[in-house]
């Protein structure tokens, strides 16, 4: 019987080294590790990307307790990367709903994320946990970016203060606050200026003092239909319709 099946993609993985042709490099730790979870061999191929934008072909060398290396082929500007520059303002939710919301909000195209410590947060965490946890969501980033594709991987910034934040929000741009009690619609609003700022609260939502301020820092209170959305509901909605009205959709 014939096989008409597509060819299998090489898989993708991502390592934090300068990358040129012709090298001969040894894997980071994390990615020598989905190697072996592929359960990959010596002289498979694999796509390498370190962020700049641009991917590599490479094909996997010696695979052994001590170490993976593997030769680097040619270079591949490959953009596919969203034509809206969004910073995803969300507020810490527990659990792995966090998780989920950086990994489909990469998938969506967003630019970076803000975690957000706000007064109705569930997660309050000692300092040295919380900086775990950050390295914990950018490693979900990343394997979300050797997913679908991207070879620019958004920043997860450290947690700050929902106020500390307001007092350094950048100029600029468009400001947008997913709210039950909001009264604009997305599709109401005119093409946006860039960047585009998107608040989540956390579960419970922003407190009303929280909320007071944002608006009158210029956050537009959306209503995303007459259903209240969980906190990581909410920002792949909004995400999923910018880029279908503004976007690569």
């Amino acid at each position: 019987m014939n096989d008409f099946s597509a060819p299998r993609a090489a898989p993708r993985l991502y390592c934090e080294l300068g990358l040129a042709a012709g090298a001969h490099i040894e894997l980071p730790e994390r990615a020598a590790k989905h190697v072996q979870a592929l359960r990959l061999r010596t002289g498979d191929a694999i796509t390498l990307f370190n962020g700049d934008g641009s991917e590599w072909s490479a094909v996997l060398g010696t695979i052994s307790k001590r170490g993976t290396e593997a030769e680097v082929r040619r270079r591949e500007t490959v953009s596919r990367e969203s034509p809206l520059e969004i910073h995803l303002l969300q507020g810490v939710c527990a659990g792995d709903r966090m998780d989920l919301v950086l990994q489909k909000a990469t998938e969506l195209g967003v630019a970076s994320i803000q975690p957000l410590i706000t007064t109705r947060s569930i997660v309050r965490l000692s300092s040295e946990r919380q900086e775990k946890r950050e390295s914990h969501w950018q490693n979900v980033v990343i394997a979300a970016c050797e997913q679908c594709g991207r070879n620019s991987v958004p920043t997860v910034a450290a947690s700050r203060n929902l106020n500390d934040y307001f007092s350094t929000l950048p100029a600029g741009g468009l400001r947008l606050l997913l709210s039950p009690e909001g009264t604009s619609r997305l599709r109401d609003l005119p093409p946006p200026a860039q960047p585009i700022h998107v608040l989540i609260g956390p579960e419970g939502g922003l407190a009303p003092d929280e909320r007071r301020l944002a608006l009158d820092l210029g956050f537009v209170a959306l209503r995303f239909g007459p259903r209240t959305l969980r906190t990581e509901t909410a920002p792949l909605a909004a995400l999923a319709a910018m880029q279908a009205l503004w976007g690569d959709c």
